[in-house]
C-alpha cells in the first residue's frame, strides 16, 4: 500500500530535494511553520519509510567508481518479488526494479575496482541468486544529474580503502 504524502510534507520533501543540507530553522523559515513541526514530519516521514537522508555522490567524479546497469530474464515470473528482493540484497547493488520490455528485472549495481569486479558481481553474486534465464550488462559510461547513494559493498570499500591524511591532501 503506498503511503500518501500531505501538501505539507510534499513542501518539506521539495525544500529538501534543492537543499539537503538545509536545516529545521532554515526550512521553517522557508515554509512558515515551527522547526519542531519541521523535525517531526521529517522524523515521521523517515519512520514510514517515505524518505531517506544519505549522502548522495557522482559517480562519475569519484575515481574507483564504474556504474553499470545489468537487465535479467528470470525462467519464471512466479519469483518476480521474490527475486527483486534477493538481488537487492547483493552488496554492490543500488537499486532493483521489475520492468516491462524484454528484461523482467533491472539491476544498477556500483563497482568499485575495475571491469573485473562487473564479472565477480555476474559470476558469483548475480548466479548465487538462481532462477536467471539470462542477464545482459550495460557500463555506464556517462551520465548527468546521476547521484547516488552508496550500495554496502561500496561502502564497505570506501572504509577499508581510506586514503591516509597526506594522500587526501595531494
Amino acid at each position: 500500500m503506498k503511503k500518501t504524502l500531505d501538501a505539507a510534507d510534499r513542501r518539506i520533501l521539495a525544500e529538501l530535494a534543492q537543499d539537503g543540507q538545509a536545516g529545521a530553522g532554515e526550512l521553517a523559515e522557508r515554509l512558515g511553520v515551527t522547526a519542531p513541526t519541521i523535525r517531526t514530519r521529517v522524523r515521521n516521514m523517515v519512520a514510514q519509510g517515505l524518505m531517506r537522508v544519505a549522502g548522495l555522490v557522482d559517480p562519475f567524479q569519484v575515481r574507483g567508481l564504474t556504474v553499470a546497469m545489468v537487465g535479467i530474464k528470470l525462467m519464471s515470473h512466479m519469483q518476480l518479488d521474490e527475486k527483486m528482493e534477493e538481488i537487492s540484497r547483493l552488496p554492490d547493488v543500488n537499486w532493483v526494479a521489475v520492468v516491462t520490455g524484454r528484461y523482467d528485472i533491472l539491476v544498477e549495481v556500483v563497482l568499485t575496482e575495475d571491469i573485473g569486479d562487473l564479472y565477480s558481481f555476474l559470476d558469483r553474486d548475480l548466479s548465487s541468486v538462481g532462477g536467471i534465464a539470462s542477464s545482459e550488462s550495460f557500463v555506464v559510461m556517462k551520465a548527468r544529474r546521476k547521484w547516488i547513494p552508496l550500495p554496502r559493498g561500496a561502502r564497505t570499500w570506501f572504509a577499508e580503502n581510506s586514503n591516509t591524511k597526506s594522500e587526501e591532501q595531494s
